[in-house]
């Protein structure tokens, strides 16, 4: 189904569920994302590059004239209720934690939330790794803050954001997926410094038709249960070790961005071995973002596509993360003709991986990957898939009718 016939039937389910007619009803669209260059290091405050895809989650609904929110899911069973007045103090561990995170995110910043609303988020299943929590968080805020008259920058939505994440659900993530969903425009690159919070949207530097190739491995699960907070402490006590040794204050919220390169280099041999691959991917990533950020701008896509391939290898061999299947993916995208570069995309710990296209795919490509990758994994017939997208807009609630 085309995103506009989505729309449309979305907009009918609502009022056919609120009561109320289809002309009334206000849609979010927030897009799924990419993370090109900067993998696993946004909650290191590295530096990071972000794309938005074509392909968006959904969220129609209505306001309502109390503060009562309800919200359906074409996705998941059930619903979830709650007033913007009494939010549970700690997440229930299901899918309306993010609604849920949202109006605690938006008081607890002061925000005067007043109405609810009734709403049914319309997701893609098959979206592991490309940042479906952030879409539905960021969709919730913007459904909020409309249904209650707010003007919130995105600026600000993106600190909302990481309070869903970080302070309600309780993943230790970084700035990377909010900013890239909200800030992000058609087919240009998307830079963020996690530490400063500088942001700039860069051209290509030749006309292309930038395509990216999703394959999902048909693996599942929530990111907070995986080891992903894991690899994060990780990487914070490697941090610690590392301005400790260069005789520098290392607080119990050290970051490896707080380690000069040239300390990393001096002192690396103090740390263990699983803590030295852990900083190692951090400063080779950097320099991959800087360096990619100018292939980019000069037009070098086959070299910023290598870059993507270095990214992808330092992510299994430093950082550690990913599986079998995953493994799988990224060695059937490399070997893929017309893809530039190939990673992890997300986390690394379950989802899809992704590869860059410098223009229209081949008619057969994306059969052929997927049947490539299902003669390697037969196990994940009928649950794996292989998507061809464009890069596209930051979230935005979408005009009326």
């Amino acid at each position: 189904m085309r995103e506009h016939e989505r729309i449309a039937a979305l907009r009918d389910r609502v009022a056919q569920r609120a009561g109320a007619e289809s002309s009334s009803v206000r849609v979010i669209r927030s897009p799924y994302r990419i993370c090109p260059l900067g993998a696993h290091v946004d909650h290191q405050l590295g530096e990071v590059t972000g794309m938005a895809l074509d392909r968006a989650l959904l969220f129609g609904f209505v306001p309502r004239a109390d503060a009562v929110v309800r919200v359906e899911s074409s996705n998941f069973p059930g619903s979830v209720e709650f007033t913007v007045h009494g939010v549970p103090e700690h997440p229930a561990g299901d899918w309306g934690d993010y609604a849920r995170g949202a109006a605690f995110a938006l008081r607890q910043r002061g925000h005067d939330v007043r109405r609810g609303l009734f709403g049914i988020v319309d997701g893609y299943d098959n979206v592991g790794g490309l940042s479906s929590s952030a879409a539905v968080g960021v969709a919730y805020l913007l459904a909020m803050e409309s249904a209650s008259d707010l003007e919130v920058t995105s600026q600000e939505n993106i600190e909302l954001d990481r309070i869903i994440e970080n302070e309600y659900i309780g993943l230790n993530n970084g700035l990377l997926d909010q900013s890239t969903i909200l800030l992000s425009r058609c087919g240009r690159l998307m830079y963020l410094d996690c530490e400063s919070g500088r942001t700039a949207l860069y051209e290509c530097g030749a006309p292309a038709d930038v395509h990216v190739v999703v394959l999902y491995s048909g693996l599942r699960g929530q990111l907070a249960q995986t080891s992903y907070n894991r690899r994060v402490a990780e990487c914070q006590e490697a941090a610690r070790m590392l301005l400790l040794a260069a005789g520098r204050v290392a607080g119990p919220e050290a970051k490896l961005r707080h380690v000069p390169a040239e300390a990393f280099e001096l002192f690396k041999g103090v740390l263990p071995h699983r803590l030295r691959r852990r900083a190692e991917h951090f400063f080779s990533e950097q320099r991959r973002v800087r360096a990619g950020v100018r292939l980019w701008q000069a037009g070098n896509l086959a070299g910023f596509g290598r870059l993507i391939s270095e990214s992808g290898r330092s992510s299994i061999e430093n950082y550690q993360c990913g599986n079998a299947y995953l493994r799988t993916a990224c060695n059937v995208l490399w070997e893929s003709p017309g893809v530039l570069g190939a990673r992890f995309s997300g986390a690394g710990f379950r989802g899809c991986s992704i590869g860059l296209l410098a223009g229209p795919p081949p008619p057969e490509l994306a059969h052929d990957i997927l049947s490539r990758y299902l003669r390697a994994r037969p196990d994940m017939r009928g649950r794996a898939e292989v998507v061809i997208c464009r890069t596209g807009d930051g979230a935005c609630l979408l005009a009326a009718n």
